[in-house]
């Protein structure tokens, strides 16, 4: 796989040579396996969260555009989730570069060029944050929301594809090392 394949804008998934442990634990055994705790089951839900957050937020986009819901409602709405969606984005991925990736790097050597691309991912990522908040505070200085829908469009894209990748390649490394190594 190029480079350019590995980029969060355009890739599909990730590499086989990423995926070898996603390979031995699928995605449906997860919840199963004797070595998803509590801490797995919390980021995995946090990767819910920050999905269910932006359906709302793109949601309410679309019953504000069409006439229902007004902008008396809409405008703080947008201002409280939009505020949560980036401040807990953030400090998630803080903690994953900070302290997760990189021990996980260390329990799964041969993986570390993934923690890498997820690292990248997240610089990637709170660029397209940057334009979310330019659309969001337009719409909430009464410019129009014409860029909001794109920019959540985008972020929804970005975002999905990178917690599917980080959870493909994390999960399984946790579900090999166990969660007492981390």
């Amino acid at each position: 796989m190029h480079q350019a394949d590995l980029d969060l804008t355009t890739r599909t998934g990730l590499p086989d040579t990423l995926r070898t442990l996603f390979a031995t634990h699928p995605r449906e055994g997860w919840a199963q396996h004797p070595e998803f705790g509590p801490l797995t089951q919390f980021w995995l839900e946090r990767h819910l969260g920050f999905r269910q957050i932006l359906g709302t937020l793109t949601a309410d986009l679309a019953e504000f555009q069409a006439g229902r819901l007004d902008p008396e409602a809409y405008a703080p709405r947008l201002s409280r989730l939009g505020g949560i969606f980036m401040q807990e984005l953030h400090m998630h991925h803080s903690i994953e570069d900070d302290v997760y990736f990189p021990k996980l790097a260390v329990l799964a050597p041969k993986l570390e060029r993934g923690f890498a691309l997820l690292d990248a991912d997240h610089h990637r990522l709170h660029d397209a944050l940057d334009g979310f908040a330019a659309a969001a505070n337009a719409a909430l200085c009464d410019e129009g929301v014409g860029s909001l829908g794109e920019s959540l469009e985008q972020m929804t894209a970005f975002l999905d594809r990178h917690l599917t990748d980080e959870e493909e390649l994390v999960v399984p490394v946790i579900l090999s090392v166990g969660e007492g190594r981390l």
